[in-house]
């Protein structure tokens, strides 16, 4: 098979692989109100029905990002869509939202197998002068499908029903897994022969677990032995990582890299600052301004689509200054986004919230590329592949955080009842103390951003 037409394939494969996950969460986000109706689901459970997802993508993001590297990018990668086609076929499905959560856990594992190994297939296949435009098409990917799935998830659920959003995935899905049989050529397995770290996954995902499972269940004391729980297990997993010949992360890059680890840092503070957002507007657009899943879509696309427009100039800047700069600048507009919306009330205009997304935007942009670019150039070739896997990494726990300061305001506020006209006040207090929350995370994260030093 020619070369030029195997890049070619692997590049189409990882682009419709990174394009249909933020496409599910961010269309998933416009569904809830219509799948909390349908089930008479509580606010907690709506909540689950979003983070399960990311737990289960969280939990198993480097073990299968490792099992990849031992035993075949490629293998992993097609099993992965596999995974996450079949989940999608059931989730529309479902007979109530116990089971929506369990199909969400399925899907979340497929799409940590794709993730973790579509990036990874991409640095292998196309040499280093061509390797920054091949990742530049692949993000381009991620933004779209962040861009169009307000919009498009919206649409399907106004017009065809929340079921027919996983309906959607189900052909594109078979179309990547009949491509990747059929055209995708060779097999890499860099790290064949490594023993796989099992304990250290098991104290990982168990760890999250608990820690995300505690937040649901605050007030209780139950609630708040699980997170500390949890804290002490991710505690024990670095403390055990830094011991194994064969670790599941590189904790030496982090104890001894400090742009390395504060770059993750930043990364970290960042999404768990940010990601909750389009969830809490989603709800509030429709259960407070009574606005359909499609118009309310169109609304939380302004910011997506900023990021998408904004990104390469952010990149181009990165590349001229100073990384930790244009991102500290970056973390500034969103602060000062999130600061917006710290009093929002029912009577909040649309395009006072739309300049609100349009600042997220903007600031993310700045943020998310010379930050990545900070990580990259921080670490020595070798390490590509870990420096990758940890900020994909740290993405995840970041949107998991999110969510569960978010799980924590619902538990303590409104409790597990169906959002309606009589707790709305307590909704808009929960959203509240959430965007305060992540003001503060993101004013601390631009100090993270700026001690993280020089990498010119």
């Amino acid at each position: 098979m020619n070369q030029g037409v195997s890049k070619r394939v692997a590049l189409w494969i990882a682009a419709m692989g990174s394009f249909l996950t933020p496409f599910m969460g961010s269309s998933v986000n416009i569904a809830l109100p219509s799948i909390g109706k349908e089930f008479g689901a509580d606010a907690v459970m709506l909540n689950w029905v979003a983070t399960a997802y990311l737990l289960s993508a969280a939990m198993l993001l480097l073990p299968f990002g490792k099992t990849a590297d031992i035993y075949g990018r490629k293998k992993i990668f097609l099993y992965g869509v596999g995974v996450y086609t079949l989940a999608s076929g059931l989730t529309a499905f479902v007979p109530d939202v116990y089971w929506l959560v369990a199909a969400r856990i399925v899907q979340g594992a497929g799409s940590a197998m794709m993730f973790g190994t579509g990036v990874a297939i991409l640095t292998s296949v196309f040499p280093e002068q061509e390797r920054g435009r091949a990742l530049g098409f692949n993000v381009a990917a991620v933004y779209l499908g962040l861009s169009l799935g307000p919009f498009l998830g919206g649409f399907l659920t106004q017009h065809f029903g929340w079921r027919s959003i996983f309906y959607v995935n189900i052909p594109l899905g078979i179309i990547i897994l009949l491509l990747g049989i059929w055209k995708l050529k060779g097999e890499w397995a860099e790290a064949a022969g490594e023993k796989f770290d099992f304990t250290g996954s098991v104290v990982y995902g168990v760890s999250l677990a608990a820690m995300m499972y505690g937040f649901s269940r605050i007030p209780q004391l139950t609630g708040y032995l699980l997170v500390i729980a949890g804290i002490a297990g991710i505690a024990g997993f670095v403390l055990m990582e830094n011991r194994q010949r064969y670790p599941l992360m590189n904790i030496s890059l982090l104890s001894r890299n400090r742009v390395f680890a504060l770059s993750n840092v930043a990364a970290l503070i960042n999404y768990s600052a940010t990601f909750a957002v389009g969830f809490l507007l989603s709800l509030y657009l429709q259960y407070i301004k009574g606005l359909t899943p499609q118009s309310a879509g169109i609304i939380l696309m302004v910011q997506p689509v900023i990021m998408t427009v904004f990104s390469p100039v952010a990149g181009r800047l990165s590349d001229r200054y100073e990384p930790r700069l244009v991102a500290s600048v970056g973390m500034m507009m969103m602060v000062i986004g999130l600061t917006t919306l710290d009093l929002i009330h029912a009577e909040t205009t649309i395009p006072s919230l739309m300049i609100s997304l349009v600042l997220l935007g903007f600031g993310y942009a700045l943020f998310s590329s010379p930050n990545t670019n900070a990580v990259m150039s921080s670490v020595e070739k070798k390490y590509y592949g870990v420096a990758s896997a940890t900020v994909g990494t740290m993405r995840l726990i970041g949107q998991m955080l999110s969510m569960g300061i978010v799980l924590i305001t619902f538990s303590l506020l409104i409790g597990k009842v169906q959002i309606s006209p009589a707790n709305f006040p307590q909704f808009i207090r929960s959203a509240r103390i959430a965007f305060v929350i992540f003001t503060a995370l993101c004013a601390a994260g631009v100090f993270a951003s700026l001690a993280r030093g020089k990498i010119r």
